[in-house]
């Protein structure tokens, strides 16, 4: 940790060390933890974290990064390569190869120092160099608590913030502190680290430590201690009016106060300049123009002052308090000197200060870690050299996408695209068309999640496209891209400019591979718009194109979009073959997670939730042996959301949501997740959080619902889970024979909804609603379904529910019990059934009956359905009247509570009864809670007492 900074003790800030240190030590003890020190500038926020890194140095390993002050456009990873080069230099080269495998190429993009050669950017991909980051910071966890430091986060660029963004939610485990100091009144409304931080902390993955200003007292004590003596009130006073409480102000007023104090601000931070010599001035004034820490061969070729008077007049800066030294480099002793220093040049001098490093660096940038495109684009245009500027910013744009620092990269292109008309000869100068710079921002700016300006600067080069002499190739590539950004964003209009980019090649551009590529995403729209007669005929004509150019990517997609089309058509067997096939075309290629992906999603559909959390779980095995685990693996966590929850394991669809692995992800996928979120409120009886989740989506979900029709079917099942949660069974009916009675496409997305209409339709029916036409509908729709999806398990539940009989409901609940049902109509067919016993008169049967659904519904955690238990029980009298609560005892639970009496614990129950020690669990609960006692030993008393054992 650097050494520099005032010598006086810190004052005034205990409890917020404190505070910190909670965090370590929680942190210590295996709980990863994340804090913010925000302030307004002077403030202590470095002051606190120097004092905090010094006190915990012989107890964990720290690692410091610094943003850096690019102005609008920033360095790609601004801290974090130093951060990682930190860990490396403490994990050691070897095990840090053999900790990330194949992320080691990934990282060597952002350290040389790991690969025997540079790495070839089509051999990695951005999903592995976060996944790599990660892997890194937890296997240096492993060997000692890590404290992560990362100064003036206000000058983070957006590539940080995205791996500071997966970082907060990927590392769940492990002995790490993340410590982020940010500058307050720097962080803009609205700007990408205000989102950052809103977005962090609202997701509970952030706690935040705001500075206070300093009182009297402490103040006093601060500036008592610069001085040497006592401070007179008048001094005091005057310390306090002028400083207002700021530390770095009290240090630097405190020295003057003997004297008159100075006028303003500015002059306070000019005072220890001002009394420099002339030789230390230059130093210091060339050192401003700086944007990082300077080494000391660059700073001695921009003051060429000689050895000698160069160390004199360091010494002198250094001496008052400007400079210091922090790992062998030079830098200022507070940002706020810099730049009082660098604004009170100039403006000639300043435009000659920037020429020179910028001049300097391209001559020597070999030998300074300031030799990079950014720095480059940075001093050019302060400069006022508007061609060189442009030439640097281009650089640094692919310089960035090169190293999937794509919000980086957006920053230069945009600041290319301003430079343009200031200069005559810009495509030559730039060695790029104004098109082509066009075509390149609009993907980057697609690849660092801005739809809406990837749009914005797709429209703005199709705008200036002469069809006559452009480029072909690049002309269908513009369209194309335009249509995927409108894709992104849930938008129409995509088959029109598909359809165009098509013409375009077929006419003008002989290239099979990409033709491909645009007939397979023509076919993957008309798939989703519900056209799927269409889109098996276009993906077999890219299958066709596929072939010719040897690429089995695309004849695994094209197989893959035949697959998913032939299932919602109803012919179930050939989709399966489909999917089969695009499979063994895709092992071991970008296809591959697409294939699981889409099939996991069908077998979903289906119902066979078993075989789809099976597929999703093999496709994380395989994203870890490619290095995605935390990035395209997410995407096929996310896949395996529905079926959990299906399953009935809301703990972990939960857990899953709230590592929000989607976040600041394109549109479209955040609906997905949305849909899934409503859900899960819903489940837990939070009926008012899910309808104000879907009032604020739904403008989206009916946009993007008119061209993708499972968007508009997740817009229905959102509607009916808000409904049924908020009481309103009608509702929720209504939005499902809407769906009926909709002319659209008919996607296997409307089975689960059709048997969840079997479930309102049985409620109702049992309220007294006259349910007749429903049923029908209801039915009428089900079979109309091909034969290969009228048979099975559902249909015999669906049928049950809609004409229950007491053999249909017996058999259901049977089937209900399996894997492959929804795990809610285990509890619906139970009360369905007792209330028949109850009409029957079999009150005791139906008591039992409603018992074990009571237990599955507490099992669940599902409010809405152990609100229908609790209703209907009541409603029958099944507890009123001193009603035997033991006749509600299961059979199982009896076992249970008679192992209970002979004293045994839940794991000697299990394993008597051959089940796991939280099902035992649950039922003890059950068995507790039914005969009111809290103790086991009660619930033996009682069991004796009542001769339920008999």
């Amino acid at each position: 940790m650097p050494s520099f900074g005032p010598s006086s003790a810190m004052v005034g800030r205990d409890a917020d060390l404190a505070g910190v240190f909670r965090a370590f030590e929680g942190a210590v003890e295996g709980t990863p933890a994340a804090l913010l020190v925000e302030g307004e500038a002077g403030i202590g926020k470095s002051r606190l974290l120097r004092e905090f890194a010094a006190h915990v140095a012989d107890r964990a390993d720290v690692h410091v990064g610094w943003c850096l002050d690019l102005g609008a456009a920033r360095t790609p990873y601004g801290p974090l390569t130093g951060i990682l080069r930190s860990l490396v230099s403490t994990v050691g080269v070897d095990e840090v190869r053999e900790a990330v495998g194949v992320g080691a190429e990934a990282l060597g993009m952002l350290l040389p120092e790991l690969v025997p050669v540079p790495t070839d950017r089509e051999r990695t991909s951005p999903e592995r160099l976060r996944d790599a980051i990660a892997t890194l910071i937890e296997t240096a966890a492993s060997r000692a608590p890590q404290v992560l430091i990362v100064e003036d986060l206000h000058w983070a660029d957006e590539s940080t913030l995205a791996i500071l963004s997966f970082l907060l939610r990927t590392l769940t485990r492990g002995r790490v502190l993340l410590l982020l100091s940010c500058r307050s009144d720097d962080v803009r409304r609205g700007d990408a680290v205000s989102r950052f931080i809103a977005e962090a902390t609202r997701a509970r993955l952030l706690d935040r430590i705001a500075l206070q200003r300093l009182g009297t007292d402490a103040v006093r004590a601060l500036a008592e201690q610069i001085t040497g003596h006592p401070l007179s009130e008048g001094a005091l006073e005057r310390v306090q009016e002028r400083a207002e409480g700021v530390p770095f102000f009290v240090e630097e007023i405190a020295g003057c106060t003997a004297g008159p104090l100075p006028d303003g601000l500015r002059d306070i931070l000019l005072g220890r300049f001002d009394r420099l010599g002339d030789d230390a001035r230059r130093v210091v004034q060339v050192a401003s123009g700086a944007e990082r820490p300077l080494a000391h061969p660059l700073l001695a070729r921009l003051a060429a002052l000689g050895e000698e008077r160069l160390d004199d007049a360091l010494r002198e800066a250094m001496g008052i308090g400007i400079l210091v030294i922090s790992d062998d480099l030079y830098r200022f002793r507070h940002a706020l000197l810099r730049e009082a220093v660098h604004a009170d040049l100039l403006p000639g001098e300043r435009s000659r200060l920037h020429r020179a490093y910028a001049e300097t660096l391209e001559e020597y940038c070999d030998d300074t870690e300031s030799g990079d495109a950014a720095a480059l684009a940075y001093h050019w245009q302060l400069a006022q050299d508007e061609r060189r500027a442009l030439i640097a910013a281009v650089e640094a744009m692919r310089h960035a996408k090169a190293r999937f620092a794509f919000g980086a990269a957006a920053r230069f292109g945009e600041l290319a695209l301003d430079l343009w008309p200031q200069v005559p000869d810009a495509a030559d100068a730039a060695e790029v068309s104004h098109l082509e710079l066009l075509h390149a921002l609009g993907s980057i700016l697609r690849n660092a999640g801005d739809g809406e300006r990837a749009l914005a600067v797709a429209n703005l080069a199709l705008d200036e496209v002469d069809p006559v002499t452009i480029d072909p190739r690049l002309h269908a590539r513009l369209l194309r891209n335009k249509a995927l950004y409108l894709v992104n964003l849930g938008r129409p209009g995509a088959i029109p400019l598909l359809l165009q980019a098509l013409a375009i090649v077929d006419e003008r551009v002989d290239d099979d591979q990409l033709r491909a590529e645009l007939l397979n995403q023509l076919a993957s729209r008309r798939m989703i718009a519900g056209d799927r007669v269409e889109a098996i005929a276009i993906a077999t004509e890219a299958a066709e194109a596929a072939e010719r150019a040897q690429s089995d990517d695309q004849l695994s997609i094209a197989a893959n979009v035949r697959g998913a089309s032939r299932a919602h058509l109803g012919d179930i067997e050939g989709g399966i073959r489909e999917y089969t096939l695009a499979r063994d075309l895709a092992r071991g290629s970008t296809a591959e997670m697409r294939y699981r992906v889409n099939y996991s999603d069908l077998l979903g559909l289906l119902g066979r939730y078993r075989e789809a959390l099976l597929l999703a779980e093999e496709g994380l095995a395989r994203s870890r042996l490619f290095g995605v685990e935390r990035t395209s693996g997410s995407i096929m966590t996310q896949n395996m959301v529905v079926p959990l929850l299906e399953r009935g394991e809301i703990t972990r669809v939960e857990e899953l949501l709230a590592r929000d692995f989607m976040q600041g992800t394109l549109r479209v996928f955040r609906m997905y997740a949305t849909m899934t979120r409503v859900r899960v409120l819903a489940w837990r009886g939070r009926s008012a959080e899910a309808a104000e989740a879907m009032r604020e989506w739904l403008p989206a979900f009916e946009e993007t619902g008119a061209v993708e029709r499972q968007i508009w079917y997740d817009r229905v099942v959102m509607a009916v889970a808000v409904a049924e949660s908020a009481g309103d069974p009608r509702g929720a009916l209504a939005a499902i024979l809407a769906m009926i009675d909709d002319e659209g496409p008919v996607l296997l997305h409307q089975r689960r909804l059709l048997l969840q209409a079997g479930a309102i339709i049985a409620e109702l029916r049992a309220a007294g609603d006259d349910v007749s036409e429903a049923s029908r509908a209801v039915a009428a729709a089900w079979a109309a379904q091909s034969a290969q999806l009228r048979a099975g398990t559902w249909s015999v539940i669906l049928d049950a529910l809609l004409v229950p009989t007491a053999e249909t409901l017996d058999e259901a609940i049977d089937l209900a019990d399996g894997e492959d049902v929804p795990v809610t109509f285990r509890v619906v067919s139970r009360i369905e059934r007792a209330r028949m016993l109850v009409h029957a008169g079999d009150r005791a049967a139906a008591a039992s009956l409603l018992a074990d659904a009571e237990t599955i519904a507490d099992a669940l955690g599902h409010v809405q359905l152990q609100a229908a238990v609790a209703g209907f029980a009541t409603a029958a009298g099944l507890r009123a009247g001193g009603e035997d609560e033991s006749a509600l005892l299961t059979a199982r639970e009896r076992q249970v509570l008679a192992l209970i009496a002979e004293g045994l614990s839940n794991r000697q129950i299990g394993e008597r009864l051959f089940i796991s020690v939280k099902t035992v669990s649950v039922h003890v609960s059950a068995v507790l809670r039914k005969l009111g006692v809290s103790t086991r030993t009660e619930a033996a008393l009682a069991a004796r007492a009542s001769a339920v054992l008999s």
